[in-house]
């Protein structure tokens, strides 16, 4: 007990003033020990959310801002000596060369650094006539291509279209003239069976010769179309056998340079012919010549001649 010490009665004494203010920061510091993590979580919460949805609310501008640099970085690599100067592009024959230009999808002040080029390949590969492709970026400024096309076999024409075809009957491009050595065929489904078809009659030299087109006929079975006008009718089964037939026929008989305008194998073991209108007036011409021709029979009558019952009987 201390020397200035006084006996009170403890009623006496003050009580503390509760003022409202402090019953709240009294129950903030109980939540926050009390539930400490959770208030984290939720504090933490709110905010991604309401950074997420300034970021959505800015999205144009940081698109704008991110674009802006780029552009930026682009044009400082592109004046530091690394833009895209020169591009060689070796392979090609069907494909044209802007085309190939277009799919690398080079843009003003793109630099070899930031240039994608397998992004450019795979652009490349996707045009019609190019089977493969390489893109090399060639510092500091040369972008070399290099392609490998697709093999064409014949020419598809259909809806007075021609294309340019490979041996699967894709399209690798239109025909502007430039493969008139290759074989043609017609009509609807020509495409998918011409390789087979070309091979068969590649056997034949004979067959080959003055053979303007092969045409798919209700894409079940092929006619075989002569720069004459003459067209031979091949069967849908059986096709191989009616080739070798029809060339034993033009070997022994020359039936394809004979006047027909059509020869027709579709039935197994014959073959019929039709000739041409100028040949049936010489056939029937021939003809009547050899009617004319052929001469009377001289009859002699033997006034003496007795028939076998007239000498029985008498007469």
């Amino acid at each position: 007990m201390t020397a200035n010490a006084v006996v009170v009665d403890p009623r006496r004494l003050p009580v503390p003033i509760r003022r409202p203010r402090g019953r709240l920061m009294v129950r903030a510091s109980h939540a926050w020990v009390l539930h400490r993590r959770r208030v984290v979580r939720s504090i933490g919460a709110v905010v991604v959310l309401l950074a997420a949805v300034g970021i959505y609310e800015a999205r144009d501008a940081i698109g704008t801002g991110f674009d802006t640099l780029s552009g930026m970085v682009q044009g400082e690599f592109a004046e530091a000596g690394f833009g895209v100067q020169a591009i060689e592009i070796t392979g090609q024959a069907l494909t044209q060369e802007s085309d190939i230009v277009q799919a690398l999808a080079l843009q003003p002040k793109v630099s070899t650094l930031n240039f994608d080029a397998e992004a450019a390949r795979t652009r490349i590969e996707e045009l019609p006539s190019i089977e493969s492709a390489t893109v090399r970026k060639i510092y500091p400024g040369r972008v070399v291509v290099s392609v490998v096309e697709r093999v064409p076999i014949a020419r598809w024409r259909v809806d007075g279209v021609t294309f340019v075809i490979d041996g699967a009957g894709k399209q690798i491009g239109e025909d502007k003239g430039a493969y008139g050595d290759l074989p043609l065929v017609i009509g609807d489904g020509a495409a998918n069976d011409a390789l087979v078809m070309i091979r068969s009659i590649d056997r034949y030299d004979a067959l080959k010769a003055h053979l303007a087109a092969l045409s798919r006929i209700g894409d079940r079975r092929w006619d075989l179309i002569y720069d004459t006008g003459l067209r031979v009718q091949l069967p849908e089964q059986g096709v191989a056998q009616a080739i070798d037939r029809l060339n034993s026929y033009q070997r022994d008989y020359a039936l394809l340079d004979r006047d027909v305008t059509l020869i027709d194998l579709r039935v197994p073991n014959m073959v019929a012919v039709t000739p041409s209108a100028d040949a049936q007036k010489q056939i029937a011409d021939a003809a009547k010549a050899a009617a004319k021709a052929k001469p009377k029979a001289n009859i002699v009558v033997d006034s003496s001649y007795e028939t076998p019952a007239e000498k029985a009987s008498g007469n």
